[in-house]
């Protein structure tokens, strides 16, 4: 039987919200069927290391209230975000390529809750059905168009602006504008010097568009945010909108 999650979670209301996850939600009955048995409950924590770099990945993880960082940490110790996850989509896509480890680690960095499932259930069905095929291969498109764009960013805008892509790209995977998050660990998910956020941080305060006290930020002005970032982050989300739309529905022609 699936084990309850953490009562400690935030948004937990001990009921099946696994079709909150934009994924499972798309499988049809038939699919679903078969794999709501097989989902578990899962409780993520922030910190919660869904699976380290080089560790066999036992397990595909999709959030419904979690957000998770899939991070690249080099032999020095410096780290940064390539993707973000959460209710749209999946954690361990190396799995249905037939990896069986990755040199990337996934962590939660948003607290909340999600479900997982085996890794060999998950490359049963995804051999299985057209259905599950088509959707996972849809996602795995999208995730690398969000990993091409952030390495663009990390790499032509401005902290500024990336700080601003990053605040929003959270914001597009959560419910409210208030997010537990410190500097450290911003500058851990961008790539850069704490300094460097803590400037950017001031300036986007300064500016009305944010809140910041010591472990939160609250975003004030959603638009203002997006005036002021780069056009990453959208690209980011049209291409999951063009992508995950009617990712259930066969290919027309």
């Amino acid at each position: 039987m699936p084990s309850a999650p953490d009562a400690a979670v935030v948004g937990w209301r001990g009921v099946d919200d696994s079709r909150h996850n934009r994924l499972l939600a798309a499988l049809p009955d038939a699919d679903w069927l078969r794999w709501r048995p097989k989902l578990e409950p899962y409780a993520m924590p922030r910190g919660r290391v869904l699976y380290e770099s080089g560790a066999p990945l036992t397990h595909a993880y999709f959030p419904t209230s979690a957000i998770a960082s899939l991070m690249y940490v080099t032999e020095s110790g410096a780290s940064a975000a390539v993707a973000l996850v959460g209710h749209e989509g999946m954690v361990g896509v190396p799995l249905i390529m037939g990896a069986g480890s990755t040199p990337g680690r996934a962590v939660v960095h948003s607290a909340g809750a999600g479900y997982r499932i085996p890794g060999a259930l998950l490359q049963d069905e995804f051999a299985r059905s057209g259905t599950v095929l088509r959707i996972l291969l849809r996602y795995t498109q999208a995730l690398i168009a969000q990993m091409a764009q952030i390495a663009v960013c990390n790499r032509h805008h401005t902290v500024d602006q990336q700080l601003c892509r990053w605040l929003l790209l959270n914001l597009d995977r959560m419910v409210g504008d208030e997010m537990p998050v410190t500097q450290d660990l911003i500058a851990q998910m961008l790539g850069v010097r704490r300094e460097g956020v803590t400037e950017a941080a001031l300036a986007l305060q300064h500016a009305g568009l944010i809140a910041y006290r010591r472990g939160h930020i609250t975003v004030l002005d959603r638009e203002g945010l997006a005036r002021r970032s780069c056009e990453c982050r959208a690209v980011i989300q049209i291409e999951y909108n063009r992508l995950l739309r009617d990712i259930s529905a066969p290919p027309q022609g």
